[in-house]
């Protein structure tokens, strides 16, 4: 980078558990998708301990260790179709945690940051929740489980940095699960969990988390702490 060149800070969110409540549509399309298959659904916890895994991957942790190995494709599928119907029912509920439009305005309205999304969601998901709610035009890198290998693997992080030519110093991974901050280790980038999703404060920290904050409006005042502590030069 030349001298004197401005640097772009890069703030990376996850989806589900991060931006939006979607636990009571993930839970109810994994219950429907075992359902298909004549199995009894995980408990309601192991379901939510998985989320941001890329599907396969969260489906095989879910399953019996000695099941047949079609069986997980089986159910990828049967969860890909529940959700999309659940998605067209009257109960339909993906709604942006409190405070995160709010946040993601003010970010995004920032010329300092650049803001990504890497997510275990397939692209087809993340598109419908985000032109749902107005805001895909607050990123300009977003990677999906649909061309990358499932979280903690740094695979997204490595891609979106590279799109926002971006450095690991100047880069930040916010998200609710061990899988995040693991990913962000992976990649030498910053990272901050935030408490109200999938994975309790407490493994957050233990996992590496830089910062593990409670609501939208701390999340901010830990981004401008992280990006100015890890500023170099």
């Amino acid at each position: 980078m030349a001298a004197g060149a401005k640097r772009t800070k890069l703030v990376i969110f996850d989806c589900d558990g991060t931006l939006v409540d979607s636990q009571h549509m993930i839970v109810a399309a994994m219950t429907d998708a075992f359902a298909s298959q004549g199995l009894l659904a995980p408990p309601r916890e192991s379901v939510i301990g998985v989320v941001g895994l890329s599907l396969d991957w969260a489906i095989a942790r879910l399953v019996p260790a000695e099941s047949d190995p079609g069986l997980v494709d089986l159910l990828s599928e049967a969860y890909k179709e529940a959700f999309r119907a659940r998605r067209l029912g009257p109960d339909h509920a993906e709604p942006l945690y409190d405070g995160v439009r709010d946040a993601l305005d003010r970010l995004a309205a920032r010329g300092d940051v650049s803001l990504g999304i890497a997510t275990g969601k397939s692209r087809r998901g993340l598109d419908a929740v985000l032109e749902r709610e107005g805001i895909a035009h607050h990123f300009s890198t977003i990677q999906t489980a649909d061309t990358h290998p499932s979280k903690p693997h740094p695979s997204m992080l490595f891609a979106a940095m590279g799109e926002a030519v971006a450095e690991p110093v100047d880069t930040v991974m916010i998200g609710d699960t061990t899988f995040d901050i693991e990913m962000a280790l992976g990649a030498g980038t910053s990272s901050i969990g935030v408490a109200w999703g999938y994975h309790p404060a407490d493994a957050l920290r233990a996992a590496g988390a830089h910062h593990v904050t409670a609501d939208c409006a701390e999340l901010e005042l830990a981004l401008d702490r992280l990006m100015l502590e890890r500023q170099v030069g």
